[in-house]
Order: structure tokens, then sequence, then C-alpha cells
């Protein structure tokens, strides 16, 4: 059977085009450097995360090795990103790590599914306000969850609240641990200038490597990775199937859902922004497969929830990086760093993981977007605002949700709003109608309405009531539905339920003009035919040339 080109990877593209000795060189570069930044991220994610910082790596080499190799885009970079930290430390603190191994995998294969379906294109059509409000609000959490480290607080126990979170903090403020403030502050000062001095050797490297030397040279007071959670396993688990009963996944469907929309938003909206860096266009769908496929083995190497990471990605192509090779020489590079240098990772001061995640926090805020979001509709201000107070103050999951449900309803209310209905007299004029319309007198007993925009339920409700104002029903009623695009279920019921009252006093509804979807949707409904096919009219001269008939006969 022959796999549609929508469903090739694009790695089989490549090696089908010819793949170059030239090609190989620049994807190896480019592939060492993302490597480069992304083991520091890697292992911040995996702490901020409430796991260990193996697992961290280890959802890097995993993921970002099949994420490369079965991806719909050329050089997406896959792996741990910050979209995922608040949810994974909600599932480890409330279900441990199986439960988080159990939701992984499964939103790994529910992400396959959306891809086999061909979801894709669909997952674009998110509204931006609730993009940018929860990612906006991660934004802030991972900002909050850092400052115990950056300034070196000795807390026992953080609160998971926000509010108590930062009233601990607060509270603890008089004993801040000036070295690990100087370090942090130094591995921010490095990673946001160090671009400028040095644009080949990624900052992230250049911080972690500074800040290590330093601690350790002069013997500074700092946590470090070791301190916090001894040595760094050289070497990749085997993988472990998890329990998947029912009763655990129920208990974690919410988690479940919500890793699932991260890792496809996330990953398409990386896939985008490649797109427009490197002018070519990935393919949705098997993305969505890939990337999938790339949490279920993640999960089952004891990794986390990853997906496209566009800082990692714009990095590869900035690097050169021209192909998923670029991608998968990366994951091998992580996993010979992991084997080979996996111990001295423990000297890493948690202080340089802090800094790291403040600025990949303000990085990720996307204040810029949000302050001019302010001045869009007030519905969707409603819905940004709504969405990041919800993150921050409640949980990531709730907040899509309701962004998504509000998003939703808005919709509706702006799609019934440029709904009208309106009654027409036997006095009128179409100069717009193909057909001379003015030459047939509207007789006294007939009523014409027009319908313009779509007819879903909001606007039915409108329709119904217009119809209702009128307080009786003439001989015959004309629905004009030239400027009707698409019609739903609702919009088809209100027809029929008017069809069945006109009958019931012995009048006759007609039909006028309406478009292929309407037309289609109406006639599976059965409403054609009960209406009868001779009261359907392609023309308004044609639909009153039929009211003439039954004015006369009656």
């Amino acid at each position: 059977m022959k796999i549609p080109p929508s469903f090739q990877p694009k790695l089989l593209t490549v090696f089908r085009e010819g793949y170059t000795r030239h090609q190989f060189i620049r994807d190896f570069t480019a592939g060492i450097i993302v490597a480069a930044v992304a083991i520091p991220l890697a292992i911040a994610f995996g702490i901020a995360s409430g796991v260990t910082p193996e697992k961290g790596l280890i959802t890097a080499i995993i993921a970002g090795f099949i994420g490369s190799a079965l991806g719909g885009s050329r050089v997406q970079i896959s792996g741990p990103t910050g979209a995922f930290v608040v949810v994974i430390f909600g599932v480890v603190s409330k279900f441990g790590i199986a439960g988080l191994t159990i939701a992984t995998v499964v939103a790994g294969a529910l992400v396959v599914v959306m891809g086999l379906v061909k979801l894709g294109g669909v997952i674009k059509f998110i509204p931006a306000p609730v993009i940018t409000g929860f990612t906006s609000g991660i934004a802030v959490i991972i900002f909050s969850t850092q400052i115990k480290d950056f300034l070196g607080l000795q807390i026992n126990t953080v609160p998971s609240e926000f509010v108590e979170k930062w009233g601990a903090y607060l509270g603890s403020i008089a004993n801040i641990n000036l070295y690990a403030a100087a370090i942090a502050a130094l591995t921010c000062f490095v990673v946001i200038v160090g671009p400028k001095l040095t644009p080949r050797i990624p900052s992230p490297l250049i911080a972690l490597l500074l800040t290590t030397v330093l601690v350790h040279l002069l013997h500074l007071d700092v946590d470090t990775i070791g301190s916090k959670f001894g040595l760094i396993s050289g070497s990749l688990p085997a993988p472990v199937v998890p329990d998947l009963t029912y009763a655990a996944i129920k208990e974690l469907i919410p988690s479940i859902i919500t890793i699932a929309i991260l890792i496809a938003v996330e990953s398409l909206l990386s896939a985008v922004v490649a797109d427009g860096m490197l002018g070519t266009k990935h393919r949705s769908n098997m993305e969505l497969v890939a990337q999938g496929s790339a949490n279920i083995f993640s999960g089952l190497f004891g990794g986390i929830p990853a997906t496209g990471a566009i800082a990692r990605t714009a990095t590869n192509i900035k690097s050169g990086g021209q192909t998923p090779v670029a991608g998968i020489i990366h994951a091998i590079t992580i996993l010979i760093v992991l084997v080979s240098l996996g111990s001295y990772a423990s000297m890493i001061p948690m202080a340089t993981l802090a800094g790291l995640l403040v600025v990949v926090a303000y990085n990720m805020s996307e204040w810029r977007t949000f302050r001019s979001m302010l001045k869009a509709p007030k519905s969707d201000v409603v819905v940004l605002l709504a969405t990041f107070l919800l993150t921050v103050l409640v949980d990531l999951t709730v907040a899509i949700e309701v962004g998504m449900i509000l998003a939703a309803f808005l919709f509706m209310h702006r799609m019934a709003t440029v709904t009208n209905v309106t009654m027409i007299t036997n006095e009128f004029t179409d100069d717009a109608a193909a057909d001379d319309i003015t030459s047939i007198p509207l007789p006294a007993n007939v009523q014409l309405y027009e319908i313009n925009g779509p007819f879903f339920f909001g606007a039915a409700e409108k329709f119904s009531e217009t119809i209702r104002q009128t307080g009786k029903y003439p001989k015959v009623l004309i629905v004009r539905m030239r400027n009707v695009p698409a019609i739903d279920a609702t919009g088809i019921h209100v027809l029929h339920d008017l069809h069945k009252k006109l009958t019931a006093k012995g009048s006759t509804l007609i039909l006028s003009e309406l478009h292929s979807q309407p037309r289609h949707a109406c006639e599976s409904a059965g409403l054609l035919s009960r209406i009868g096919h001779v009261n359907v009219r392609e023309t308004l001269n044609q639909a009153l040339e039929r009211t003439n008939e039954l004015t006369v006969n009656r």
C-alpha cells in the first residue's frame, strides 16, 4: 500500500531528493550546537517539573531522535519545554512518576490518533487569546518556581499555590544567599548578552560552564545538582510498559488531554515558525504522528512529555541545519554526553539552572503580544485574562477548558451578531439580484424573509423571534437564503418547526436560493423532502412564481 505524501516523514523525502555530503556537514554542525543548547535546558526543565535531571536528558534523547526521524518538518527539534512544567509538576505531585508515565504514553497515543484522522489543520485554529493567555501564565508560574533557587532561599517545603508560594518567599527574603543570587544573575547576563558577543557558541552552554567552574574554584556555598539529587546516571534505562488500567487512565484524563493539546499546539506552532524562517512547508498530520510517537517512547523510557521546541528549532536553522538529520545528530550528541560526562553534571549549581529558566520564562511570556491583545475587542480580552489568571491562580487544565469554552461562546455570539433577518414588504427592489423580481408583485397574504449570514443556533433564535413578532402566519412564507453560506442542526430544526406550524394552518413554506452546504444539510436531514422539492427554488423569481401558483389555486 502506497503511503500518501502527507504521511511520509520528511527524512524519507530528503533521502529521495538526494542527501549530499555538504548537507551532512551542515546538519552535523547544527546538531552539535543545538545539543549544547538543549543539554542545560533539558536538565533545568526536568528539575523544574519535579523529576530528576536525567529524565529531562532522556526526554531530549528519545523525543529528539524520534521526532526528527518521523517528523513532518525538516528542521523541528523536539524535547522537553517550559509549556509542560506546570502540568508535569501537578501530575507528579498527585499521581507520582507512575502516573506521569501513563499520562505521557496515553497523551502520545492520542496525538498519534489526531494526526491519523487529519486534525493537523484544525488544531491551528485554537484562538490566539487562549494560546497567549496560558503561555504567559505558564511563564509567570515558571518564574515563580525558580525564586527559591535563584535567591538561594532556605525553604524546606515551597507551597504549590501561587499566592502562598510568594508569601513563603517574602517570609524568607531576609535569608538570601548572595552567592546564589550572584551566580543566577550572572547566568541571566551571559545568556542574554552572549549571542551578541559570541554568536557561534550557545550562550546557555557558556553560562553553565562559567558558573560551574566559578562555584567550584571559589568554593562558593551554593546548592548543586549533586547536593540536591546525587549523581546523574550515565545510561539510558530499559523501557518499561506502564500499567495502563482503565481506573488509572480515568483519573488522569484531564491531565492527558491537556498534555496532548500542548504537544499538538506547541509542535505545530514551532513547525509554522520554522517554515517562515526556512521557506518550507511542513506536513502537519505527519508531525502529529511523530510527536505522539516521540511521547509514547519517552514515557516508556522514563522520560517526560516533549514537543517541538521553538527556540531550539530556531537555533538549528540559524546554525545551518537543513534536514531532520540535524535533529538526529542532536539526540545522539546528548546521549554521548549523558554516557561519558553525566557524572559531571552533578556539579552544576542550582542557581545556574534557575537563571536559565528565568530567561526562558521571560522569552516565553510574550509580554509584548499580551500587551497588544489588551487593545483587542473586549471579548478577546476577556478570554485572554480569564485564561491567564486561571493558569496562574487555579490550574492549567481548567484554564484551557474555560478559555476554549469562553472563546467558543463568544464566537457563536459574534456569528449571531453578524447574521440578520429582514422581513421584506410588497414594495421592494433588489439591485443585487440577477433576476428582475420587481415585475412580480408580492401578494398581501405572502411574507418574504431574507437571512444574511450563517444560520447557526444563535441566528436561528433571532429568526424565530422575527417570525413571532409578526403575530400571524401568511398563506405563503418565503425564506430567501442567498446570503446563507452555512446552516447547522438548530437552523434546520427551526425551519422544520416553521414548516410544521405553517402546514397545520394550511400554509406553505418556500425556500429560495440555497447554497451547496445548506442544500446538502437540509437534504440529508430530510427537510427538503418534507417541504416538497417543488417549494425549493433556485431563484427568487421562481419562488414568487410558485407563490402565485399557490395563491391563485386557493
